[in-house]
């Protein structure tokens, strides 16, 4: 698998005047119900620090770079991002694959969201997903790499397993086991029952 097919989350911060809430609410639900026509897309919401807070956090998310691509080049996003251009001032943009958000520190926000937006899967269920590919390959780069660190203290063997592994997770096995089991962590029947 190439990082092209992998989902990709976009965040944008935005700055708007807070006496301009009602507009910035309508123009974020015209551009995600712009973004949802597009094929790939998987949803979006946003967030705001407080109620009084002039920064906006959209958040979208596609399923590859490539129709992220589609929905970036549209006359429909130029449009849609013409139309905010009165209001809106855009602060950053951050693009991100794979599992980068693990990482964020936690925050709390009032968060405002399009109805329909699925929610993230709970932690049970994402645990029961990531067990079903860290622990198969866990096992085989076991079985692979011991005889060749069998002489080995403990802590250099784990070290020896966990540098194969780690980014084999990363890259390509917590993504492509995400892609596969996402009728499970969204509570949608399995494929072969559709």
């Amino acid at each position: 698998m190439d990082g092209m097919s992998e989902p990709v989350t976009v965040t944008i911060a935005r700055r708007v005047s807070v006496e301009r809430r009602d507009e910035m609410v309508a123009w974020m639900q015209a551009g995600i119900r712009l973004a949802s026509e597009f094929p790939g897309f998987l949803g979006a919401g946003w967030v705001r620090p407080s109620p009084d807070s002039d920064q906006w956090h959209l958040l979208y998310r596609f399923d590859s770079h490539e129709t992220l691509g589609r929905w970036d080049n549209s006359r429909q996003r130029g449009w849609w991002l013409g139309a905010g251009e009165p209001f809106v001032e855009e602060t950053r943009i951050e693009r991100r694959t794979g599992i980068e958000g693990w990482f964020d520190p936690p925050s709390t926000y009032d968060v405002e969201q399009v109805s329909g937006v699925a929610s993230p899967p709970p932690r049970w269920k994402q645990t029961i997903t990531i067990f079903l590919m860290f622990y198969p390959v866990s096992l085989l780069a076991n079985w692979l790499i011991g005889p060749l660190v069998a002489e080995w203290t403990l802590p250099l063997k784990v070290l020896g397993v966990m540098v194969v592994t780690l980014p084999f997770m990363t890259y390509f096995g917590l993504p492509w086991i995400t892609r596969n089991m996402e009728w499970f962590l969204h509570g949608r029947p399995a494929p072969w029952r559709r």
